[in-house]
């Protein structure tokens, strides 16, 4: 199955942006109310969000490529963190 596809609707912008709310979201004390389960929509939402005010237009285009990049910045820090904890562990 060739997923290349997905390439076109990446925007690295909105994964950063969505990779430090998140990280934020995670770590902050006063926003422990936020489930963890909740987290992913939260960054869907946000990236929907962010790439139609980071390409000045409003289509369902841009804001599945929003949403998409919300969503991979949430499977980006599960691997920094799974990467880290492997490193830990190693003697």
């Amino acid at each position: 199955m060739d997923l290349n596809f997905l390439t076109e609707y990446y925007m690295p912008v909105v994964a950063a942006a969505c990779l430090i709310v998140g990280y934020c979201v995670k770590h902050i004390t006063w926003l422990e109310k936020v489930s963890n389960q909740y987290i992913p929509a939260v960054l869907a939402a946000l990236g929907a969000v962010l790439a139609c005010m980071a390409s000045s237009s409003t289509s369902l285009e841009v804001m599945v490529a929003g949403a998409f990049s919300g969503l991979a910045s949430t499977g980006l820090h599960q691997t920094f963190k799974n990467i880290i904890q492997e490193k830990r562990e190693e003697p």
